[in-house]
């Protein structure tokens, strides 16, 4: 029996505000917690207390291509600084479920023109990040 596992770019999916995003470009999504869920400090005797950090914040980066539907959209969001709840769905395996129900676009997408198409990259920063 074989114990490879194969993945699919389109078992993921990603919402923001309800919206379903398409597009994506090569790198698709990042999702970064700011800390770490635990701190540990070493006392002078070698005693050892570990302590729980409890910032719900994260950042989630998505790239998407300049063509997809959406670029306008998060444009609009990140001008406008709209709280909206975020989520990112990988459903094959293992399954992982990654929402947030207050998050931001930080900024509009870098717009860059030449001789090929450039990608258009977005921070979403969540304010309640909860990663299943």
């Amino acid at each position: 029996m074989s114990k490879a596992a194969t993945y699919d770019p389109n078992d993921v999916t990603m919402t923001v505000d309800s919206i379903y995003l398409t597009g994506f470009s090569e790198d698709m999504i990042e999702i970064e917690k700011a800390e770490n869920n635990y701190e540990t400090k070493v006392g002078a005797q070698g005693d050892v207390v570990r302590t729980k950090v409890n910032n719900p914040l994260a950042t989630i980066k998505v790239t998407l291509l300049p063509s997809s539907p959406q670029v306008a959209y998060l444009d609009k969001l990140a001008n406008s600084g709209k709280l909206v709840p975020v989520s990112v769905i990988h459903a094959g395996t293992p399954k992982e479920t990654t929402t947030a129900t207050e998050a931001y676009v930080v900024k509009p997408a870098t717009r860059s023109y030449g001789n090929e198409a450039a990608d258009r990259e977005y921070e979403i920063q969540c304010l309640d990040i909860d990663m299943q």
